[in-house]
């Protein structure tokens, strides 16, 4: 079941309209990057990403207002996402725009997550990547939002979670 569910977002994201080899290799590092987090695997997970890289994540509170959360180390995301769970940890991502420009690239998809078959939040992740020396794209900053009701996640997406 987790490869079905890999294997469906990674479909999802190189099925993309129009989607060249260089956007395939710049999708690579994300797609890595839910593998890792589906298999609990801390280095497949942190081989994606620059060895500088910022996180953040925006929500609201019980209020309603905006909250930022910005994480400068990758050591809590690797603990939080690279562990084996008892669950797998599953992000299909859909409705993807990719934005290049010589080392620079910009990938914006829609998200839901799932722990096992459980819904948990949706949203928008936004990865910022650089092409390294050696030609290899990695993830140097990741903004997501994150939200818990009113969520349209396509059928495709969610069929497999039910």
């Amino acid at each position: 079941m987790k490869s079905f569910i890999f294997l469906l977002a990674a479909l999802a994201c190189l099925t993309a309209s129009g989607q060249s080899a260089e956007d395939q290799a710049v999708m690579e590092p994300i797609m890595q990057l839910f593998q890792g987090m589906n298999q609990g695997d801390s280095a497949r997970v942190r081989a994606c990403f620059a060895p500088d890289v910022s996180l953040v994540t925006l929500s609201t509170d019980k209020t309603g207002k905006p909250v930022s959360r910005t994480d400068r180390s990758i050591k809590n995301f690797l603990t939080a996402v690279g562990t084996p769970h008892a669950e797998s940890w599953s992000e299909p991502i859909w409705d993807v725009k990719i934005q290049r420009q010589g080392a620079l690239a910009q990938v914006w998809a829609q998200y839901a997550f799932y722990v096992g078959k459980k819904f948990s939040h949706c949203g928008v992740d936004a990865f910022q990547l650089m092409r390294m020396p050696d030609g290899a794209w990695k993830i140097f900053h990741l903004a997501d939002t994150r939200v818990r009701e009113g969520c349209t996640i396509p059928e495709h997406i969610a069929a497999p979670f039910r």
